[in-house]
């Protein structure tokens, strides 16, 4: 016995888009309000994980706000492309503190379609020259706390904030 199922989505790249501008406000309030890094490295990050996400390619997104070694803040956007049951909020509530030696970690994780290929193919089309790791993301040193949806139409990103 045999069965199948099929899934439609109705989003489009305009609704990655829309959903990825709020992406890209919160990753540049955050390198305001850090220092940690520039504006503009902040908008190349973010042109990055939209194409990614374009492509069905990004799964998770972790952003941490180290001092030293020490986490101090964290935020991570899980991919849910059947976000209907997202409500969509405005971006913010990530200003972030300026701390000692500060260093914004950002770390992606892929869905399983981008192969080697997948990879190759991207390469010239990303800005930043990402490379393996084996941080740690579970954030155990600090507390979660509710964090906000963006989604356009079946497409979203869950937003998990961790502080102290």
């Amino acid at each position: 016995m045999t069965s199948t199922t099929t899934e439609t989505y109705s989003y489009t790249s305009t609704d990655i888009e829309k959903v990825m501008r709020r992406f890209t406000a919160d990753i540049v309030m955050i390198a305001q309000s850090t220092g940690a890094i520039t504006e503009a490295k902040a908008r190349d990050y973010a042109y990055d994980m939209e194409a990614l996400a374009k492509k069905g390619y990004l799964k998770k997104v972790d952003l941490t706000l180290l001092s030293g070694l020490v986490e101090v803040r964290a935020t991570q956007y899980t991919v849910n492309a059947a976000g209907d049951d997202l409500t969509t909020s405005r971006p913010g509530g990530v200003m972030w503190p300026r701390v000692a030696s500060p260093e914004l970690r950002i770390i992606v994780f892929y869905t399983d379609a981008y192969d080697a290929a997948a990879r190759e193919s991207m390469k010239p089309n990303l800005k930043i020259g990402w490379v393996p790791t084996t941080a740690d993301t579970s954030h155990a040193g600090l507390a979660m706390s509710a964090g906000r949806d963006y989604a356009s139409n079946g497409w979203g990103l869950q937003r998990k904030d961790f502080g102290k």
